[in-house]
């Protein structure tokens, strides 16, 4: 039982999830999906540069002891090869940045690194709304930005980042995206009309079988999905992981990826 106990204490991966106003992680159970601890969260450093992100994450990390696994790292930008290639939503200094290198020497362990909206689909799909779906599946994570991630077959096309695509004439995460709600002060109905607008261009692009709302709102799904659904005139549900959806993915990423 004891030799049980430590071998899991070693094998549980951590999730960490960077966004573009706070940085939260867990340890993971892979089996179900669920975090074993309640998440931490650390708002994120302004300016956020690599090194003070790293460290907010080596801080995380700490509060953590029981996890000695690998690590997953979520990022709001295009990823290849554990490099940040872009940075909509964070500093500058993240632009061709070396990340998976630089968090792996700050803890000391092996460390994976993805988009956060491609982390949330992974989990999405393995343990929620789009577990067993065929075709298209469309998730969208509604935060500072809007997050974007494209199965099919369960098989993810990373890297999609849609919140960038211009819907008549502006960024579709400058129309619909949570930082918009909160900062123009909008009604449920009235977000939900934009990201509606947002959504159906998307529908229209991709005629996705299933679009999947992830983010914080996706708990308030039931005040706002079904004005989204109806013009996006394609099945839109709110995602079952809610905003455990990026730790969840990462902490699988990082397992599947490493070991």
């Amino acid at each position: 039982m004891v030799a049980s106990k430590v071998q899991s204490e070693i094998m549980t991966p951590l999730g960490i999830d960077i966004g573009g106003s706070g940085i939260k992680g867990a340890p993971v159970n892979l089996a179900t999906g669920e975090l074993l601890t309640e998440r931490e969260r650390i708002v994120t450093p302004s300016p956020s540069r690599p090194d003070a992100v790293a460290s907010v994450i080596l801080e995380l990390v700490a509060k953590f002891p029981q996890a000695k696994g690998c690590v997953g790292i979520t990022f709001p930008g295009v990823i290849k090869n554990g490099r940040t290639l872009t940075a909509a939503n964070m500093d500058a200094g993240w632009i061709d940045f070396e990340a998976a290198t630089l968090f792996t020497a700050r803890l000391g362990r092996p460390v994976a690194v993805l988009n956060d909206a491609d982390a949330a689909g992974i989990a999405e799909m393995r343990y929620g709304a789009g577990r067993g779906i065929r075709g298209t599946v469309l998730m969208l994570t509604l935060g500072t930005g809007i997050g974007s991630a494209l199965f099919l077959d369960g098989k993810l096309l990373p890297n999609t980042e849609l919140g960038h695509m211009e819907v008549r004439g502006k960024e579709a995460e400058e129309r619909a995206s949570g930082r918009v709600r909160d900062e123009k002060n909008l009604n449920w109905k009235d977000w939900g009309q934009r990201v509606g607008e947002v959504v159906a261009c998307y529908a229209a692009l991709l005629s996705p079988d299933l679009i999947i709302i992830g983010g914080g709102v996706s708990s308030k799904g039931d005040k706002f999905l079904p004005v989204v659904q109806e013009m996006a005139k394609t099945p839109v549900v709110a995602a079952q992981l809610q905003n455990h959806a990026g730790i969840v993915g990462a902490a699988l990423f990082a397992s599947q990826t490493l070991t």
